[in-house]
């Protein structure tokens, strides 16, 4: 079972509180909730690993990524700001590994909550 800590008020702000609920979606292997949150033309750029461009190609990444099990996830920040967000926290893996992330967002427009594009920082600590 996934054990989920967010550390961060993300009430009343529903882009922070789908930031929020997106993060978990990857932890939980939720693929179809978290495809169903980009744009068609999503732009995910994985510092120093690859650049993953369309729903299509996104949707496959993530599919791939549901074979690595989650044990908990921790939430440390959410912070959005007009049409652009952010969260960091850390991920710790059933096989023990853990990694630092940090992704910043690009929302299709000041009041939608589509995630246009993605840029993402992953260390294993």
């Amino acid at each position: 079972m996934l054990k989920i800590n967010v550390k961060t008020d993300c009430g009343h702000s529903p882009k922070r509180m789908l930031l929020r609920d997106f993060n978990i979606a990857f932890g939980k292997g939720d693929a179809k909730f978290i495809v169903g949150q980009v744009t068609d033309d999503i732009i995910w750029d994985v510092k120093g690993e690859r650049t993953i461009e369309g729903k299509d190609s996104f949707s496959e990444a993530i599919n791939e990524m549901k074979e690595k099990e989650v044990a908990e996830i921790t939430i440390e920040k959410v912070i959005t700001h007009g049409k652009e967000g952010a969260v960091n926290g850390i991920m710790k893996m059933k096989d023990g590994k853990q990694y630092a992330f940090a992704d910043f967002y690009e929302f299709k427009n000041t009041t939608s909550t589509a995630i246009k594009t993605m840029t993402s920082y992953v260390t294993v600590i």
